[in-house]
């Protein structure tokens, strides 16, 4: 099937940042469902984003979307030592407020508030940016998120003391950079690929 562009004139693109749930348009179009190989399921990982028509247009690639996929789930799910995961999140969101990606903060500011029972700190960050004052510890974890995002040149020595200070060990600062630099490469891919919407949209 040829890949054609995708418009959606009835959608409502939300104007600021949020811990609602958004959908997400893409602009080219996903491989359907019904036509996804079992490398293609393979590729996907989790049998069930083939829901997703994010990870439908991945799969187009199913090598590269296995190896994202794993890398991704490594970082935020995988339990030995480390950050809580409440601080994964964070570090995924700072750098997605930053980027500017609505889509990709909502979904790690929703899994931060949740995991760590501050939805009001989180919100902060949403609406007033990755400035916000959030306690040491969160701040912390900002500012080195933030440094990264900003050019990997950026964040220096004084960023790891600052973790080290807020009680990071070695192994949750390398918890909170990978987080950060993984979601650095995430958003600027789904912001190339497709736009946030408020509800689904008929184009």
């Amino acid at each position: 099937m040829s890949k054609q562009t995708l418009h959606y004139p009835n959608s409502t693109a939300p104007q600021v940042f949020t811990q609602a749930q958004l959908d997400w348009l893409p602009w080219i179009e996903p491989l359907p469902e019904a036509e996804l190989s079992p490398r293609h399921v393979e590729g996907l990982v989790d049998a069930s984003r083939a829901k997703s028509p994010y990870f439908r247009l991945l799969v187009r690639d199913p090598d590269t979307l296995g190896a994202r996929t794993r890398t991704d789930k490594d970082i935020f799910y995988n339990p030995d030592g480390g950050l809580p995961r409440a601080e994964r999140e964070l570090a995924a969101a700072a750098t997605s407020r930053l980027n500017g990606c609505i889509y990709c903060a909502s979904v790690h500011a929703r899994f931060a508030s949740h995991f760590s029972r501050r939805e009001a700190d989180v919100q902060k960050l949403l609406d007033d940016g990755v400035q916000a004052d959030l306690g040491e510890r969160w701040n912390a974890i900002v500012a080195a998120s933030v440094a990264l995002t900003e050019t990997p040149l950026a964040l220096d020595a004084s960023h790891i003391d600052g973790l080290r200070q807020a009680g990071l060990d070695d192994y949750a600062i390398a918890d909170a950079l990978q987080g950060a630099a993984f979601f650095n490469w995430a958003n600027r891919l789904m912001l190339s690929l497709g736009e946030p919407a408020l509800e689904a949209a008929q184009g």
